[in-house]
C-alpha cells in the first residue's frame, strides 16, 4: 500500500471521527445517555457516554479498506476476524453502556472469545515468544496478557483525554517502528489509523470533557491495540511492544496487587489508580495527561532504540521502566504531598 493512499486514508479517518463524534454527541444528549457522577468519579457533572462509536466505526472502517487493498503480511493475514470479533465487542459494550448491568462473566466470556479467535489472525506463525514456549502454551499466555490488556485499557479510561493520548501515541509508535523495522512495516498504515481517530476525538473529549468513550470505545480500542502490539511481539519487538503501553501496564497492575495484599475485591470498581491519586490531590486532568503523554513520547522513542541491537534493547527498556516508576512515583508523591499539607 502506498504511503499516499495511507496519508489520505487517515487524514480521512481523522476528519470524519471529529464529524461523527459531533454528531454521536448529539444524539447522546438527546436520549439521555449520561454518564452520572458518582463517589469514584473524576468528573463533576453528567457527560454524554459513547462517543467510541464514532471512534471504533471510523477506525474498523480504515482498517477494512487498509485490509481489502493491501499487499503485504497483515493483508494476507485472517485480519477480518479482528474486525468481526471488535465490532461484536463494540456491540455488547454499547449495550453495558446503555443498560449498565451487564453482568460480569458474560462480558468477560465475550471478551475471551473474541481473543481466542483473534490469536487466529496474528501473521505468520503467530509465535509471540519466538519459538520459546510451546504453541499452545504461547498462545495460552499471549491470550491471558491479551485480555487483560482489554481490560487494563477500560480501566485507564478515567480522566478527560488520558485514552484517547495513549491511543495516539501507541499508533505513532506502530508506525515509526514499522519504518525502521522492515518486518513490521506491514502494521504502520494500522497504526497510523489509531492515531489519526484518536486525535479527532480528543478534542470532543479534553478537559472539560464534553463526550466519552465509553466502554463502547474503550473495550474494541483495548482489544485492536492488544492485537497490533501482539503482532509487533511476534515479530520479535516484544520489548518495543511492552514499551508503547507500559504506563498504562504499569499503573493498573500495580493497583491490582496494591488491593489484593490489602485484601479488596479486585474486580469491583475504585478509585486508586495512580493517576487518580494525582486528580484528587488538585492536579487537572489536562495537567495528568500531559505529563503521562509527555513520558509516552519518550517511551515511543525507547522502543524506536529497541531496534538497534539486543543489548541497546535491553539498555532502552531498562530505562523506560525507569522512567515509569519516575512517573508513577510524580502521581502518588501528588497524594503524599496533598495529605501532609492538611
Amino acid at each position: 500500500m502506498s504511503l499516499i493512499v495511507t496519508l489520505i486514508g487517515c487524514l480521512v479517518a481523522l476528519g470524519a471521527c471529529w464529524l461523527l463524534t459531533g454528531a454521536v454527541l448529539r444524539a447522546l444528549k438527546r436520549h439521555d445517555i449520561l454518564d452520572i457522577p458518582n463517589e469514584r468519579s473524576s468528573h463533576s457533572t453528567p457527560t454524554p457516554r459513547g462517543g467510541g462509536i464514532a471512534v471504533v466505526s471510523v477506525l474498523f472502517m480504515t482498517w477494512l479498506a487498509f485490509w481489502l487493498i493491501g499487499d503485504d503480511t497483515v493483508a494476507t493475514s485472517n485480519f477480518w476476524i479482528i474486525l468481526v470479533t471488535g465490532g461484536a465487542l463494540a456491540v455488547i459494550s454499547w449495550m453495558d453502556d446503555v443498560r449498565g448491568d451487564l453482568p460480569t462473566i458474560p462480558r468477560l466470556g465475550t471478551q475471551a472469545a473474541a481473543v481466542g479467535a483473534g490469536l487466529f489472525a496474528l501473521p505468520g506463525d503467530g509465535a509471540v515468544f519466538q519459538g520459546i514456549l510451546p504453541t499452545t502454551l504461547d498462545m495460552a499466555l499471549s491470550g491471558i496478557i491479551w485480555l487483560w490488556f482489554i481490560n487494563l485499557f477500560n480501566f485507564m479510561d478515567g480522566i478527560d483525554g488520558i485514552a484517547s493520548s495513549q491511543t495516539a501515541t501507541a499508533g505513532l509508535g506502530l508506525l515509526l517502528l514499522a519504518i525502521i523495522f522492515t518486518d513490521a512495516s506491514s502494521l504502520g498504515p494500522y497504526g497510523l489509523a489509531l492515531t489519526a481517530v484518536a486525535l479527532g476525538f480528543l478534542p470532543w473529549n479534553w478537559q472539560p470533557a464534553r463526550i466519552f468513550l465509553g466502554d463502547v470505545g474503550s473495550v474494541p480500542l483495548g482489544y485492536g491495540v492488544g492485537w497490533l502490539l501482539l503482532a509487533l511481539a511476534s515479530f520479535g519487538l516484544w520489548q518495543a511492544a511492552l514499551l508503547l503501553v507500559l504506563y498504562f501496564f504499569a499503573d493498573t497492575t500495580f493497583t491490582l496487587l496494591r488491593r489484593l495484599v490489602r485484601g479488596k475485591a479486585i474486580w469491583q470498581a475504585h478509585h486508586e489508580h495512580y493517576y487518580q491519586y494525582a486528580i484528587e490531590a488538585g492536579r487537572s486532568h489536562t495537567n495528568v495527561v500531559m505529563a503521562v503523554t509527555a513520558v509516552n513520547l519518550l517511551l515511543v522513542g525507547l522502543a524506536a532504540a529497541t531496534t538497534i541491537s539486543p543489548n541497546v534493547a535491553w539498555c532502552a527498556f531498562g530505562a523506560g521502566i525507569l522512567l515509569t516508576a519516575v512517573l508513577l512515583w510524580y502521581l502518588r508523591f501528588s497524594r503524599i504531598r496533598a495529605v501532609h499539607a492538611d
